[in-house]
């Protein structure tokens, strides 16, 4: 018996020795070199594939248009009796690349963020991966999202599979493709999702614009300015997501539209048989709840702050401190602050809608045709 322990003792201790050693290989599949080799490589062929099947359907957008730069006044210290020279205002050409976005058919639509094309004064155009430049013919630019549609006259663009975002986990693969700084073009990052659901406010440095968007896809793919509109692509090289913010108080904390309200954008549009043109009544209003509508002795509905001059809501009688309270038989929320605008948009030009207003004497229906929005 004492035998046996020692031979024990002596194995134990000729073990112990061995692994600190490492004179004895390791059988862990998990962590051994040439398992996590295969999971590099794995990975990088995943993301290789997603990136030479994608290329092609992702372009960058450009803006071109003409300022006026204003007038100036210049000190000449060489010249004591007339020391001050007045600069001219001058027009100044402004063309250079803003965003980016991707192919949602091969017929010339685009997709990309509405506050990279957000200046309707100014003139837009897109860049292929194969340098082939096509301008912006039509803007369809979303009321209720930060989403646009350009129309162009390229031809065999191949689109870009659309995912589902609403299977997207945690900790997945996300692939980003864009043009950073507006400068290095079809740039790809990868990175993971970080967090679902948040609530940011987007916009653009080149444009001035800001919206406030809620439910986007965290990921810490690097995403810069230019990136926007730019397509995140899971490892099957579906879009899962359209780029369009980051954190500028943090780093690797960038934000993307999730593509199912891209497909329900989409849907709308050709069901109104691809018109750019969207409808609209004409009003600004303030979205007036139950709570307040009880304090205040009011109903709850959209309460019209402005008419606009010449628009349909004019021309149908509504006037400033009306309240909506239905729209062609639907009911207006006060507690969703776009229910009028949903409603609206799910309209086509021509239509002729029925409204419920309350006005301060009395209940009254009026009957609205939808024009196109200028």
């Amino acid at each position: 018996m004492k035998k046996l322990l020692l031979l024990l003792a002596i194995l134990i201790i000729i073990l112990s020795v061995g692994q600190s050693y490492n004179l004895f290989p390791r059988f862990n599949s998990i962590s051994s070199p040439g398992s996590q080799k295969q999971a590099v490589v794995y990975e990088e062929s995943i993301i290789t594939k997603v990136v030479r099947n994608s290329l092609a359907s992702v372009v960058t957008v450009g803006i071109m248009k003409t300022t006026t730069q204003s007038g100036s006044i210049q000190i000449d210290p060489f010249n004591p009796f007339s020391p001050f020279r007045q600069i001219p205002s001058q027009q100044v050409k402004i063309d250079q690349n803003i965003g980016s976005g991707f192919a949602a058919s091969t017929d010339g639509l685009i997709i990309t963020n509405k506050h990279v094309v957000a200046d309707t004064e100014a003139s837009y155009k897109i860049v292929t991966n194969d340098d082939k430049t096509y301008n912006v013919e039509k803007i369809y630019r979303d009321p209720l999202n930060d989403i646009a549609i350009l129309k162009t006259n390229a031809v065999g663009l191949k689109a870009l599979p659309l995912g589902d975002s609403s299977n997207i986990e945690l900790g997945q693969m996300a692939i980003a493709i864009g043009t950073p700084l507006g400068e290095f073009r079809n740039t790809v990052t990868v990175g993971i999702v970080s967090g679902l659901g948040r609530g940011i406010t987007a916009g653009s440095p080149y444009e001035g614009y800001v919206e406030k968007l809620d439910n986007v896809i965290q990921t810490d793919a690097a995403i810069s300015a230019g990136n926007s509109g730019g397509p995140l692509l899971n490892s099957s090289g579906q879009v899962v997501g359209v780029n369009t913010a980051i954190a500028s108080e943090g780093q690797n904390i960038a934000f993307a539209i999730p593509v199912n309200i891209v497909k329900e954008i989409l849907a709308n549009f050709q069901s109104r048989g691809g018109s750019f043109e969207r409808p609209y009544i004409g009003v600004r209003y303030k979205m007036i709840d139950k709570t307040t509508a009880v304090r205040n002795e009011l109903v709850e509905g959209a309460y019209v702050l402005e008419v606009i001059a010449g628009s349909p809501a004019e021309k149908a009688g509504l006037q400033v401190e009306d309240i909506i309270t239905e729209f062609d038989g639907q009911k207006i929320k006060g507690t969703d602050d776009q229910s009028l605008a949903k409603i609206i948009l799910n309209k086509k030009i021509g239509d002729t809608v029925s409204l419920k207003i309350w006005r301060s004497d009395g209940i009254k229906n009026l009957s609205l045709t939808l024009e196109a929005a200028k």
